[in-house]
């Protein structure tokens, strides 16, 4: 099984830690995470809960993003936010504690929006000490920081691969070779990227890849994006990694289009 589901933005309907294990009733042995608590040092409790709801269902956990701050509030990440410099090390450690636990290697650092009053060379300054910091971190257990564009968020400075590709190349020169690029075909697709020529020219180096469709970011086949196709050249490309499931649908259909063994 290549797929893996996004429990933050499907299988909503139920509690948070009640959707690995509706994962695994639906056929997938993968679960992948948006930071699933309210602040970037959560209680060990919480934690240990979140750690035994992925072991209970028997499934793997195989992506977790770090803090990105208020998201439904419209915050995408911390990596680049000057005056959370601490909030965002700190993170570090407890994403690598949870790693420890769980086997995980890709860890997605949503790179923060532009802020009012800053100097986007000064924010982009601290953007790569902060992707530094997080590579070194996980690199303690063989993990892999991903970089991702996004779309939606007019303040979010990386729409585009190439947006995210000259970010990584910093890093590359500050000593570190596992962050990597996050290729969301969907984000990629509504900012008007080339998905096709990206996939030439990088697939073999995708740290991941997620998907949905467009428009409306539903599930495969509800709108016009040719990802079969995408992700069949990735393939032959040279990824090898899993496909994360990334998109908005009812609990109830979410996974019709989806061919899965029967139990």
């Amino acid at each position: 099984m290549t797929f893996t589901v996004n429990c933050s933005i499907l299988l909503t309907e139920l509690p948070l830690l009640e959707r690995p294990a509706a994962a695994k009733a639906a056929g997938f042995d993968a679960v992948e995470f948006w930071w699933p608590f309210a602040e970037a040092v959560p209680a060990d409790k919480d934690v240990d809960a979140f750690v035994s709801a992925i072991r209970d269902a028997g499934v793997q956990l195989s992506g977790l993003n770090f803090f990105a701050g208020d998201m439904p509030a419209g915050d995408r990440g911390l990596v680049s936010w000057t005056g959370r410099e601490r909030e965002f090390l700190d993170n570090i450690d407890v994403v690598v504690g949870i790693a420890e636990r769980t086997g995980t290697k890709a860890f997605n650092a949503l790179y923060g929006n532009r802020l009012d009053g800053v100097a986007p060379g000064e924010q982009d300054e601290l953007g790569v000490a902060n992707l530094v910091a997080a590579a070194q971190g996980v690199g303690r257990i063989g993990g892999t920081v991903l970089l991702e564009p996004v779309s939606g968020t007019p303040a979010y400075p990386l729409t585009t691969a190439a947006d995210a590709l000259a970010v990584i190349a910093k890093t590359q020169a500050a000593g570190v070779d596992n962050v990597k690029l996050l290729a969301d075909f969907y984000h990629l697709a509504v900012n008007g990227d080339d998905v096709a020529a990206v996939i030439e020219e990088h697939a073999k180096d995708f740290g991941h890849i997620q998907i949905a469709d467009n428009p409306g970011r539903g599930a495969p086949g509800t709108g016009t994006l040719p990802l079969g196709e995408w992700i069949s050249r990735s393939r032959e490309l040279g990824y090898t990694g899993y496909i994360g499931l990334e998109y908005k649908a009812p609990a109830a259909d979410a996974f019709n289009w989806a061919i899965r063994p029967v139990a």
